[in-house]
């Protein structure tokens, strides 16, 4: 199996449409990102701080090489300190409805829509990413797919199309071959495989996404992100989880709504909405 290591995002409606964002709800995380402040608010193992600026819908969640959290949001790419404060990366406005990367690089794979400023193909097919975010190049697909749950380690891609299935590339979204026909709310590779959540649950692929099994006693998830060492939820109630393996899970504190979300690890995860940015541990 190719290497897989990756932080990803998740669209709670699998098939929804661009317009239905008020069915995304998130909390934001990064682990290796500078600890936050003292004035943090707690509760068990979350904190949470403000964003300033407010964001304009948080689609997705990313960890740069220097543990900077990346957001992919309705007009572009925002950089998130442990303060809380927002900065835009690069020129973009575009609508990233789908937005992951290679966890712990600059690598990132986007899709969704063209902002007010840009000329690109609607939808935008498969961008990509080397400078985390400041800069985009049109990979493949442009005015035909529209990924709203993407994972990526680089070089392998996997993503749902919104109508068919799955589809993945080995060579960073250049090309693509059918993979299962599933659809996926969130991809996220994760221990021993793909991650997907969908309408039956959790469910775990082997064989870079051409077959998926559902994976009993996971909990009800709406939000499912992760690395190779653990896997990271956000269930219907608000209740974060987590595991080692995707097979037993720890209920850990209560977060609330939440957009988007990913992990750094066991040890911590981020979630956000446009106004917070959580850290779960």
């Amino acid at each position: 199996m190719v290497a897989l290591t990756l932080t990803t995002t998740v669209v709670v409606a699998v098939a929804a449409g661009c317009n239905s964002e008020t069915t995304e709800s998130s909390t934001f995380a990064a682990s290796s990102a500078p600890g936050l402040p003292s004035t943090a608010e707690a509760d068990g193992g979350v904190s949470r701080v403000a964003l300033s600026p407010r964001l304009d819908h948080v689609h997705g969640l990313h960890i740069d090489a220097d543990g900077t959290i990346l957001a992919g949001t309705h007009s572009g790419v925002w950089a998130v300190n442990s303060d809380g404060n927002a900065t835009k990366v690069g020129s973009s406005d575009d609508d990233l409805m789908g937005f992951s990367g290679a966890s712990g690089t600059d690598t990132l794979v986007t899709s969704g829509h063209p902002g007010p400023s840009s000329e690109a193909p609607n939808p935008l097919g498969l961008r990509r990413s080397n400078d985390g975010g400041r800069t985009w190049m049109d990979q493949s697909l442009g005015g035909e797919v529209d990924f709203h749950a993407l994972a990526t380690d680089g070089a392998y891609v996997i993503g749902f199309d919104g109508t068919t299935g799955l589809r993945v590339s080995v060579d960073g979204g250049l090309s693509w071959s059918p993979g299962a026909a599933l659809a996926a709310a969130s991809l996220t590779i994760g221990p021993g495989g793909v991650w997907a959540l969908t309408t039956a649950g959790v469910q775990r692929s082997i064989d870079d996404g051409s077959s998926f099994e559902v994976v009993g006693g996971a909990p009800d998830l709406m939000l499912l992100a992760g690395t190779r060492e653990a896997l990271w939820g956000i269930d219907g109630d608000g209740n974060a989880w987590r595991s080692h393996d995707g097979d037993t899970w720890e209920k850990r504190s209560f977060v609330g709504s939440a957009e988007a979300l990913t992990a750094d690890g066991f040890a911590t995860a981020y979630a956000a909405t446009g106004e917070n940015l959580h850290v779960l541990s």
